[in-house]
């Protein structure tokens, strides 16, 4: 029915079980005890989901990414130093366009560690360094776990927010980094089985996401999201989440070639240092933000639609290097 060029540009399946989940919040939002019942399911597969992925991560990627450390510095300075630069400086624009909550959710996808799965699969696609690309993106999770809280904090202070506190910090290490910490630990006895399922911890990410955004989205409808959200304001958090996604993708691509790295390296890291992790991302804003004045389904639209940007913008740019450039494109 479509072309293939466009049938690439759109929303994947997950993409749309996404929009379905806003959409049952939508009319049939968890209220009452229930609520409450949904909260405590949550954090149980949250906490699940950070387990399995602890029981992942082999010890020997970490080791690994000691040998190539220019080209992992580069990402994680990209991931956790070049974003929350670009969102400070971007705020007035944001607080200017967009409402309060949405605002506030621009900033923490500023915040956030990079995608695993797309990060791989893009510099898979366009010849670049999948090992490197693979420990990268697997320590960006990792030490967004302890960096994107502090980060939130920073940013937060900076710009008049009430940042999460240490109720908050602690939420993270009870249900993400303890998990994680276990099922590392855990690996030697059930690191194999892990391996063989890895499309279990796929469907956990998923239907963690699609869990978390459906109890967001429904308390925040019941609090009086659509009416409070204006179809500008939508429109404005799309162009400034693509404004953010071409200073990353063009600033990425500049510091491969100021830094002297490889074609492959270059392609490395322009796709693991423009990413933000939405299965990241939902657990952590819940966590961080619970309570949050306006509902968390607010501040979640900048997050989904940014990730929604960054897998077709960098599906062209992908096509675009395996198609042979010997530079990297640019925007």
């Amino acid at each position: 029915m479509f072309p293939a060029s466009l049938r690439r540009l759109l929303p994947d399946g997950f993409t749309l079980a996404l929009l379905a989940a806003v959409g049952v919040a939508t009319v049939l939002p968890c209220r009452g005890e229930a609520a409450l019942w949904l909260d405590a399911i949550t954090d149980a597969t949250i906490m699940l989901l950070f387990f399995l992925h602890g029981a992942k991560l082999p010890r020997e990627a970490i080791v690994r990414g000691v040998t190539h450390w220019r080209l992992h510095l580069a990402v994680f300075a990209s991931t956790f130093a070049l974003f929350p630069l670009l969102g400070w400086l971007l705020a007035p624009l944001s607080r200017t366009l967009l409402t309060p909550e949405l605002a506030l959710g621009m900033l923490f996808v500023c915040t956030l560690p990079s995608t695993v799965q797309s990060s791989i699969a893009f510099t898979s696609i366009a010849g670049g360094n999948v090992p490197a690309a693979v420990v990268s993106a697997s320590l960006s999770s990792l030490i967004g776990i302890v960096l994107t809280p502090l980060l939130v904090q920073l940013l937060l202070a900076t710009h008049g927010g009430h940042a999460p506190g240490v109720a908050g910090v602690w939420q993270i290490v009870r249900l993400l980094l303890l998990p994680f910490a276990i099922g590392h630990l855990l690996r030697p006895w059930i690191g194999g089985w892990v391996d063989r399922h890895r499309s279990l911890v796929g469907m956990t990410d998923r239907g963690t996401i699609l869990l978390v955004v459906y109890a967001a989205f429904g308390e925040a409808v019941v609090a009086g999201l659509w009416r409070a959200t204006a179809p500008l304001a939508l429109a404005s958090t799309l162009a400034v989440g693509a404004l953010l996604l071409a200073l990353a993708l063009l600033c990425t691509g500049l510091a491969g070639r100021l830094f002297g790295f490889s074609r492959a390296d270059r392609i490395t890291l322009v796709f693991c240092g423009s990413k933000k992790s939405l299965a990241s991302g939902v657990p952590m804003a819940k966590i961080l933000f619970a309570g949050q004045a306006g509902g968390l389904g607010a501040l979640l639209l900048p997050l989904m639609i940014f990730h929604q940007l960054q897998l077709m913008v960098c599906a062209v740019l992908a096509r675009r290097y395996a198609s042979g450039h010997k530079k990297p494109p640019t925007l």
